[in-house]
């Protein structure tokens, strides 16, 4: 049996097989999945219908299961209309998730051109395709070392 959250077994076979600097993006219904990935990246979709699953959700049981060293969010560029809003209210869910995972993290974000650059690495390995309507709420997480 499992003893972590995370219980959807393509999303566990592929995390079972990352190592130390893999990439998992958990993205939002808007982000274009099928083409801004690595490739070696594998795509899972658990977008069941708008606001289901949200990214939240996906990061609190992926972050159950897998050690994370760095977790960055798609940065707002300053000529986006949105950038006059300040950072997405989204944002502070994940750093509750952070803190409810006992793990002392910053968000980092990570202008959007620069992001899709970012997932379109090698080392992505996974995306996590939610339904999520929450605006830049794109989530890329690197993995870290398992310590026992």
């Amino acid at each position: 049996m499992l003893n972590h959250q995370l219980i959807h077994p393509k999303i566990n076979e592929i995390i079972g097989r990352a190592g130390h600097h893999a990439r998992i993006l958990i993205a939002d219904g808007n982000y274009p999945a099928s083409t801004k990935k690595g490739p070696n990246a594998e795509v899972v979709c658990l977008n069941l219908s708008p606001g289901l699953v949200t990214v939240v959700q996906t990061l609190r049981a992926v972050l159950s299961a897998v050690p994370i060293d760095f977790v960055n969010v798609m940065g707002i560029p300053p000529d986006d209309a949105y950038a006059q809003h300040g950072e997405p209210p989204v944002w502070n869910e994940y750093r509750r998730a952070l803190k409810e995972a006992g793990l002392p993290l910053k968000l980092e974000p990570i202008l959007k051109w620069d992001f899709y650059e970012a997932v379109s690495s090698p080392d992505h390995i996974l995306t996590i395709q939610t339904g999520d309507q929450a605006l830049w709420a794109n989530v890329l997480l690197t993995l870290g070392c398992r310590q026992a």
